[in-house]
């Protein structure tokens, strides 16, 4: 990507991508590898509790008690996300968007002194509330993110630029991996170091933001500041010529002069935004029940059948990891030449296709052994095709399909839906793991189908266009009698001469 940003001959190249990382290392980069980490310590904290607890009553907990207060812990991190989602809108527009990420650390610090000192106190509370903090500033970043990326970056790269979340995301899910190993801090003495190191990508958003531009766009149509506009974008872009941009912005502007900022609500009630809000609900919700988190809750078990030793299990993990961040970096790459729509139509379809080989390979493992290495294969080429599209585009509808005034409530209602989602999948999986059995693909190869058919259907393609150009195109989806013009009416005909 950034070959991409200097390859444009743009001297900005080096700020914007200062800006991505800045943003990145404390935003998405913090949901994966919060989201990763909690699983090398899965033991090591199941026995604390039960420890804790037996120091405090004299007796231990039973299994299931056990298991509960951990399902607890693990849960209340999306709960904490669904917190954050709904936090993000009001933080954006009152705050703006660097200022919000830069708060939105305070949660970050706050988890990683609990988690540090939970030992200690031999309180397994302590490490609930800091799975809940954790889980509010995941909730905020991954809304405020793109919205600050997609603002800030020109058009040709803006959608590049906004699936840099995605990038980041990979990229934390596959660093918690590796620390999370036995030779790092997944040793049982280190749990409460390795949840508390959440404080390094945070302590270095803290270093770097302040030093970096707000989004231009927000400093104009939001505040009104022309002036401020003007320097975060000569900063971004360099000394180019800024006349063509500040035109579509002023633009932009002009369109939402007058208008407040919408309330989540009020997105489902507007007949104008009906064709953005139903892409987003269906898209959304399509991402987070694909089955891509089934993948990487069934490998461990399919890589033990396969004949993978079980001290390299851990290792054959990370690779799946390394193969969603390996596609969300050629996605960056490709996105603005092959556009959002060709990319979520083909992520879809291969997903599709490769969980109906890797349903019909669980089903014969017991006649063909050597259906089990096609499983594997499975796992991986299902990860790569999640990764190439549904991954990382999704992120960038709220960005791209709505306008300045109600950008913060769609992305408000993509993350909650995103939470909401992530919330009840973890806690129907093993549910639907024991019903269906090696069938358990099945449901989830309906939702890649539908993601593919609508996106086909009725997603319009934003590749080039500017928001404003997009928002244009949107209306005239949402009113498609308005669009072909006044009806022709006949010359008035002359009474006298009419026959």
């Amino acid at each position: 990507m950034l070959y991409a940003l200097l390859r444009s001959g743009m001297i900005q190249g080096r700020i914007l991508f200062l800006t991505i990382c800045a943003a990145g290392i404390g935003g998405t980069f913090q949901f994966g590898y919060n989201l990763s980490i909690i699983n090398a310590p899965t033991s090591h904290i199941q026995e604390f509790t039960n420890e804790t607890w037996q120091a405090r009553t004299g007796e231990p907990l039973s299994d299931h008690l056990v298991l509960l207060v951990w399902s607890i812990i693990v849960s209340l991190y999306p709960l904490g996300g669904l917190f954050g989602a709904l936090l993000a809108g009001p933080l954006a527009v009152t705050l703006g968007r660097k200022k919000s990420l830069l708060v939105n650390n305070i949660f970050v610090v706050l988890a990683a002194i609990l988690f540090g000192f939970s030992r200690k106190a031999g309180s397994f509370e302590m490490i609930m509330l800091g799975r809940l903090l954790v889980g509010v500033s995941a909730g905020v970043s991954m809304n405020i993110q793109p919205m600050y990326l997609g603002e800030s970056a020109p058009k040709e790269l803006r959608g590049a630029v906004a699936m840099s979340s995605a990038i980041f995301t990979a990229l934390g899910i596959v660093m918690g991996q590796v620390v999370g190993l036995r030779e790092l801090l997944g040793d049982p003495q280190a749990w409460p170091l390795l949840l508390a190191s959440c404080l390094v990508p945070g302590a270095l958003q803290l270093a770097s933001l302040p030093l970096l531009p707000e989004s231009p766009r927000y400093l104009l149509i939001d505040c009104g500041d022309t002036e401020a506009c003007l320097a975060a974008l000569q900063r971004l872009r360099g000394s180019g010529d800024l006349a063509r941009e500040l035109e579509e912005l002023e633009e932009e502007r002009a369109a939402c002069q007058g208008c407040r900022a919408r309330r989540p609500w009020e997105l489902f009630q507007h007949r104008a935004l009906r064709r953005q809000v139903t892409s987003l609900v269906v898209l959304g919700s399509a991402m987070e029940l694909c089955g891509n988190d089934l993948m990487y809750a069934y490998a461990s078990s399919v890589f033990r059948k396969a004949g993978v030793p079980e001290a390299k299990v851990q290792y054959a993990i990370i690779g799946t990891g390394s193969c969603e961040l390996l596609m969300a970096i050629v996605s960056c790459v490709v996105v603005e030449r092959m556009g959002r729509r060709v990319l979520l139509i083909g992520g879809y379809s291969l997903m599709t296709c490769w969980g109906s080989i890797f349903t019909v390979a669980l089903c014969l493992q017991s006649s063909f052994p050597w259906t089990l290495y096609l499983a594997v294969a499975c796992i991986f080429a299902s990860i790569l095709s999640f990764g190439i599209g549904p991954a990382g585009v999704t992120g960038i509808l709220a960005t791209e399909l709505f306008d300045q005034m109600a950008r913060p409530a769609a992305c408000m209602v993509c993350g909650a839906l995103m939470w909401i989602m992530l919330f009840l999948v973890s806690l129907g999986f093993p549910f639907i793991m024991e019903a269906l059995s090696h069938f358990l693909y099945v449901p989830f190869l309906g939702v890649c189908a539908c993601g593919a058919i609508y996106t086909g259907l009725f997603l319009p393609e934003t590749k080039g266009k500017t928001l404003q150009e997009i928002s244009e195109e949107l209306h005239r989806l949402n009113f498609p009698r308005r669009a072909q013009g006044p009806t022709w009416k006949s010359p008035e005909v002359i009474q006298s001469t009419e026959l």
